[in-house]
Formats: structure tokens, sequence, C-alpha cells
């Protein structure tokens, strides 16, 4: 019987991300125009609250109707194929910005949310976070109460995961470190 293997140790990522890993579309989940387009955005900021104007983000998402899609046309996109995945540079205020559509819940009840990670400088491994819409159906805030990740959350920490509404959209900080660092998850395994 063969033990399995070690993990292989953490590397520190970027810079090399800045250069040639963002691209034209990345952004563009949808076109902005698109009917339901809505715009997800915030910055990036470290411990001092200053911006990090080199991160990238990834998001994943389901559709409007929970659906896990594995449409192909995220690198190339297509103009209407919508794939659930893109991704995003920071600038130099640390503000990123995707065009995407609400995601609907993956499971009766639950609430929808979106995925994201975070690459940036001096971090050994990605941060995997998730981002909870306030509002976006009319049945989101019971389900918010009910998700067993917000739920498993002092109050404090489980406002760091849910967005702010906008008029087109939602708003979300990532705080790297900090009184107000948002909630990382442990996706180690």
């Amino acid at each position: 019987m063969t033990e399995p293997l070690p993990s292989t140790p953490g590397q520190t990522v970027g810079p090399f991300f800045g250069l040639s890993l963002p691209y034209g579309d990345g952004p563009r989940l949808v076109p902005p125009g698109h009917p339901d387009a809505v715009r997800l955005h915030g910055r990036v900021l470290d411990g001092a609250g200053d911006p990090v104007p080199d991160a990238l983000l990834e998001l994943w998402q389901p559709g409007p109707d929970g659906a896990v899609l594995r449409q192909p046309g995220s690198l190339h996109r297509d103009g209407w194929t919508f794939t659930g995945w893109g991704r995003a540079a920071t600038d130099n205020a640390g503000q990123w910005s995707f065009s995407t559509l609400r995601p609907g819940s993956t499971r009766p009840g639950g609430a929808p949310f979106f995925a994201l990670t975070v690459f940036a400088r001096g971090l050994l491994d990605r941060l995997w976070t998730r981002i909870y819409l306030p509002g976006a159906h009319p049945d989101i805030d019971p389900a918010l109460a009910a998700d067993p990740l917000l739920s498993a959350l002092p109050a404090e920490r489980r406002a760091t995961l849910i967005a702010t509404v906008e008029p087109a959209g939602y708003a979300f900080d990532v705080v790297l470190q900090g009184e107000r660092e948002t909630v990382f998850l442990d996706t180690a395994r």
C-alpha cells in the first residue's frame, strides 16, 4: 500500500501575475450593457488600510438559477455565454470590479454567494472567501441567518462577508489584515 505524499509547501505568490494573468475581458462575466448585469466591486486593503495596487482576484459563481456552470469560454469570451468565472486585477487605488449576474442559491433555502480568491504579494497561498448578498432576493435574509458558515461566526466577523447594496450592484472590500480583516476560508485538505 502506498502512503500519500505530503503536500508541497506554499510558495510566495506573485508578482508575476501583474504582468501575465489579467486579460481584457476577465472582469466581464457579462457585458456591462447586459439587462441583468450587476457591478460587483471593491478594494483590496492591507493591514494599515492602504490599497494593494497589484492584487489579483478570481470570482466563481453559479448562474441566477443556482446552476453551477461548466461552460468553456472564460478566457476567450464570446459575448453571450455566461461561464460563472472571471479574473480582475486591482488598480493603483486597490480597486477591482466585475460585471456579472446575481448568483442564485445552489440549494433550496441556501444563501447565494460569490466565491472569491485573492492573490497578492507576500501571501504564501491564495486566500479564499465568500461574498454574500443582502437583499438580492426576497428570501435572502432568512437564508443568510441560516447559512452554516455565517451562523458560525461572531456578528462582527460575519459582517466582513456581506456586501453593501448599491443602485447598480454591490460593493465589497477585501481587508487582508487587522481589526476589519475579511474572514478567509481554510481550504487545506
